[in-house]
């Protein structure tokens, strides 16, 4: 499976294979977008961000054609809703439209959506908990105009946050050593972030917030710097002048009063008042002494994410590069470890 996110900013593609039950990383890329080829601003961007995609297929050689994108969770409504158990599936489907259009305030004709069992309610065994996910139409075809395009068969728009969800399963080599029961999984993207936490491996919390990476950037940008992106800032690290230090410092506090926001708000909001671990992700997520920063003035054990620590690696692949890319890439990886519908 290929799996490909597409940003605001950037295109992330990842082709995954097993091998037994181990993924193998056989192909991965990532391409800045063009200022004026964002997803979902105009009728032509989806084919220009498809012509990009297929650009790197080519390059890459890329043989597969089964594609997975996703939509941002902030542009989806999610709902979980009781159901009588034992429905026939077309008497499901009935019930879902019809609750559907009481959650959703859109026209049922404009939306996307889609529905999953996810067990008996608890206490009721007469009645099931049916997780109803919607999107405007829009959203759902601009990905998959743009994989078209591409001229790859897109078997499934997913959402970002279920897609970091199914990623943190390949995370469990580095969780492994804390012990880690209670992870929260900070995705800090270009222009919002995500906190999820999971409790025995099951997320039970997830909230999206605007907060724009591309804030670095821009600080460095006001002193004359022509930096293109903040992955740029973090990679260069000790090298940068001494304004340019200055800002990601700047930047590193930034996040933490971020992440300490968020988490107060879990906590205010939740059964729980301690955490195990915080994993880092997102395109910022390896910014010099980010996860030294957070850990020591939370006291929390934090590490930037590598999902792709216990897979193999395929000669092609530039290992230290996919090292240094892996926060970035949770969402692509997430993406490409589903099954085929």
């Amino acid at each position: 499976m290929l799996g490909i996110d597409i940003s605001s900013t950037a295109v992330k593609l990842l082709e995954l294979s097993q091998e037994g039950d181990r993924y193998k990383v056989e192909n991965y890329a990532i391409t800045t977008l063009p200022n004026e080829t964002s997803i979902g601003d105009s009728d032509n961007r989806p084919s220009a961000i498809g012509d990009q995609i297929r650009a790197i297929c080519d390059r890459l050689n890329i043989r597969s054609k089964q594609a997975a994108a996703a939509v941002p969770s902030s542009s989806v409504i999610v709902k979980t809703i009781p159901m009588p158990a034992g429905l026939a599936d077309i008497d499901l489907e009935a019930q879902i439209a019809f609750e559907a259009d009481q959650h959703i305030p859109y026209p049922l004709d404009e939306v996307a959506l889609d529905f999953q069992e996810q067990g008996p309610v608890l206490g009721a065994s007469d009645q099931i908990d049916v997780l109803l996910v919607a999107c405007r139409q829009q959203a759902v075809e601009l990905r998959t105009d743009a994989l078209a395009r591409a001229r790859l068969v897109p078997v499934a728009i997913d959402v970002e946050t279920f897609a970091l969800n199914r990623a943190m399963s390949a995370l469990q080599p580095q969780l492994s050593a804390f012990a880690a029961d209670k992870v929260a999984l900070l995705n800090v993207g270009a222009t919002s972030s995500s906190l999820s936490v999971f409790v025995a491996g099951k997320s039970i919390y997830s909230r999206e917030q605007v907060f724009d990476g591309k804030q670095l950037t821009n600080q460095m940008m006001s002193g004359g710097d022509p930096l293109g992106d903040a992955l740029s800032v973090c990679e260069q690290r000790d090298q940068l002048e001494d304004d340019d230090q200055e800002a990601v410092r700047t930047f590193r506090e930034t996040v933490l009063q971020h992440v300490t926001r968020s988490l107060q708000l879990f906590f205010s909001t939740s059964d729980y008042d301690a955490l195990d671990c915080i994993v880092l992700s997102g395109g910022v997520a390896a910014t010099a002494g980010l996860s030294g920063l957070i850990e020591e003035q939370l006291s929390i054990p934090t590490v930037v994410a590598n999902p792709f620590t216990n897979m193999s690696i395929a000669p092609a692949v530039d290992q230290c590069a996919l090292a240094k890319d892996a926060p970035a890439m949770m969402v692509a990886c997430g993406l490409a470890m589903r099954s085929n519908p």
